[in-house]
């Protein structure tokens, strides 16, 4: 008897950590801020002919039905779910429900001292140290102190001087200097 209540309270812990982590990635998506190179998915649950599945391109504009063009770019995936539901309901749909995620995220740049330099894919919580390792780690000329982050922000672009536990972002370009023998 005392098995099973061990076992069931293992069980239900395991299923509320679950039930976290998935509410927090799905937290994390409905604020990620979409930009060009992103693959999204918009659906409309039981109307096929306005499900979407699109690369945004630079001018982030996306031909929808009944909507015509939409600025894609910029905003969040939350605020897109939010403009296509507005813009169906009453006219089109009595009450249409919206679906809106990515698929793939635009990729992250990294160049300098490291062995393989180029663009990567983005993965949900990546690490600037993670990044190095995907690039091949560090070359023998990499300064491991001084690595720079470029990234948009509000339409601007900022250089940061980062650490290796920072948080890197799609579109981020990531240089690695050399150091001084």
């Amino acid at each position: 008897m005392k098995i099973n209540n061990v076992f069931s309270s293992f069980f239900f812990v395991c299923l509320l950590l679950i039930g976290m982590a998935d509410s927090h990635s799905q937290t994390d998506e409905s604020d990620y801020v979409l930009g060009p190179g992103d693959v999204i998915s918009i659906t409309v649950f039981g109307q096929g002919d306005l499900s979407v599945e699109a690369r945004l391109s630079n001018s982030g504009v996306l031909r929808y039905p009944f909507l015509g063009d939409v600025q894609l770019i910029g905003k969040t995936v939350e605020e897109l779910e939010q403009l296509i539901d507005t813009g169906l309901r009453g006219d089109y749909l009595i009450d249409p429900s919206v679906s809106v995620s990515v698929k793939e995220y635009r990729p992250f740049f990294i160049n300098g001292e490291v062995k393989k330099p180029g663009g990567y894919a983005y993965q949900p919580g990546l690490s600037l140290d993670k990044a190095i390792a995907l690039a091949g780690g560090f070359t023998e000329r990499a300064n491991k102190t001084e690595v720079s982050l470029k990234r948009v922000v509000d339409g601007e672009e900022v250089v940061l001087d980062k650490t290796v536990n920072e948080t890197v972002s799609p579109g981020d370009i990531i240089t690695v200097k050399s150091r001084f023998f």
